[in-house]
């Protein structure tokens, strides 16, 4: 006999229907798997037979033939034996197939017949509402599904409980969720600024360059802090929309990275690879494509520490996703588009041995490997980074200090009111802060009056900074003037903005 289940797949972002066809015919025992299947699909058979068996269900003695629609498509993952072992219980007349066709179904199954949750929910939930509206899957993944309103989630705990549902529908209710209160829970952060000692400079340059969305590079000595500045910046950046909230989800849930429990992402990403990370890691690849680092990090912070010990290709490969807010991944049957709209958070050390700018320690590194170990960032990739700032080593007077230093919820504040101000004033240009201004906008938007101007002019030609730095030092004197409410660009604030192209002068 033959039946026929419905499911979803995933291929990149996108979520694409799986037709399901299970034929049971006389012959020799076997179970035959058809359709581009990878290996954990292929392997699905003995799953799929202990399950049934130890469910209290009848496994066919007969021949299996498994079709897994459209068979030119590459399919991947375990998200499909639940779907196979209702196909085989209808098609041995277990269980009505009439009643599988108004669902789509998902899920992995233990060998005991239990339900494990699958990753790529909410992508699939969000392709499903425009189809049929209901879906089975396990308990875990029903608040992920359950985010999209449009459709009917029906969780499912084991193998046995889904054929008794599937027999007698009336007997449960479709799980609900209060999306608001969901996402209410996941917006608190654990860290703070108020616990950073001293570095005052330091975070004012980081509460600008959270202002405008700019790109920044910190150097200092080992232990200066770092990395604990880096790991507060999302507690000051404007909290994620629910639309924002959904998209960086839904990146997440296609990749497996997002926690069973929360359902949703609340909280502006945090990504921090290791310097041994590949290419493909960052930006994304693989045979099926899934997104890398840059995406993960998408509407939140990518964090590289010891810029200079990552390999060169990986550098490069962000020159581009960088200018776009966005990353293509070609093959030859499709391309992938993934979502990369990151703030770009860097550290490193100003030479080898790390302690070039520490008064306390002498530096071991002769100029050559100081000149070495800074060219391992290239000039494009610098070009893209607008604010560099020097983090001291903090002193002991500002250790033992026992005053709580400004914390996020104030600093996040004065964000805030400067977003808002950006907001404004790009609602008709296509973007949405600083940072993406174009050369047009910055002539339009930067205006300076004559101090400044005589300002910049003495900057360029007195501190030899580049022609590259004068664009960025534009961009963040608007944003030091938006904090400031000022419409016009002051001196002042190009005072402050030439002090975050450190790097340049280091560079000379």
């Amino acid at each position: 006999m033959l039946a026929k289940v419905f499911s979803f797949g995933l291929l990149g972002l996108e979520a694409y229907p799986i037709e399901i066809e299970v034929d049971v015919s006389s012959g020799l025992p076997a179970v035959t798997l058809v359709g581009l299947a990878d290996a954990a699909i292929r392997e699905s058979k003995e799953r799929v037979k202990s399950a049934i068996k130890n469910s209290g269900l009848q496994w066919p003695a007969e021949r299996i033939t498994v079709n897994l629609a459209p068979s030119d498509t590459k399919k991947e993952g375990a998200c499909f034996d639940l779907a196979i072992a209702l196909g085989i219980l209808a098609a041995t007349e277990q269980l009505n197939a009439e009643k599988l066709k108004d669902y789509y179904i998902l899920g992995e199954l233990s060998l005991d017949g239990s339900l494990r949750p699958v990753r790529g929910i909410l992508p699939i939930s969000l392709a499903i509402a425009k189809f049929c509206k209901n879906i089975i899957l396990p308990l875990q993944n029903a608040k992920e599904a359950a985010i999209v309103t449009d459709i009917f989630v029906w969780p499912m705990k084991t193998l046995r409980q889904t054929v008794e549902f599937l027999h007698n529908q009336q007997t449960v209710k479709p799980f609900k969720l209060d999306l608001e209160s969901l996402f209410a829970q996941h917006t608190h952060y654990q860290i703070d600024f108020s616990e950073v000692k001293g570095q005052y400079l330091a975070k004012r340059a980081i509460e600008v360059a959270v202002s405008g969305v700019h790109n920044v590079l910190m150097i200092g000595p080992p232990g200066s802090g770092k990395t604990m500045l880096a790991k507060r910046i999302p507690t000051v950046m404007p909290d994620l929309t629910l639309e924002e909230s959904l998209e960086v989800t839904k990146i997440h849930s296609a990749v497996g990275t997002l926690p069973i429990k929360e359902g949703i992402i609340g909280r502006r990403p945090f990504r921090n690879p290791h310097h041994t990370i590949s290419d493909v890691a960052l930006v994304g690849g693989g045979s099926i494509p899934v997104p890398g680092e840059i995406s993960l990090a998408h509407q939140g912070v990518l964090f590289l520490d010891e810029l200079p010990e990552f390999h060169r290709d990986c550098l490069e490969a962000l020159r581009q996703p960088l200018e776009d807010g966005c990353i293509r991944v070609c093959r030859i049957t499709k391309s992938f588009l993934f979502p990369a709209s990151f703030m770009l958070v860097c550290a490193m050390n100003p030479c080898p041995c790390g302690f070039l700018t520490d008064p306390r320690k002498a530096c071991r590194c002769n100029t050559t490997k100081i000149a070495n170990y800074l060219s391992k960032i290239s000039g494009p990739l610098l070009d893209r980074i607008d604010i560099h700032i020097e983090i001291p080593a903090v002193k002991y007077k500002e250790l033992t200090d026992t005053h709580d230093a400004e914390p996020s919820v104030v600093i996040k504040a004065r964000v805030e009111k400067a977003a808002a101000i950006q907001r404004e004033r790009f609602k008709e240009e296509g973007i949405f802060y600083n940072a993406q201004m174009n050369t047009k906008l910055i002539k339009k938007y930067c205006i300076l009056n004559e101090e400044a101007k005589e300002l910049l002019k003495l900057a360029m030609t007195e501190l030899g900074l580049s022609a590259r730095a004068y664009d960025k030092i534009l961009k963040v004197s608007r944003t030091i003037a938006d904090l400031a409410g000022s419409e016009t660009i002051q001196a002042e604030h190009i005072s402050e903005a030439v002090q975050y192209r450190s790097l340049d002068r280091l560079c000379l």
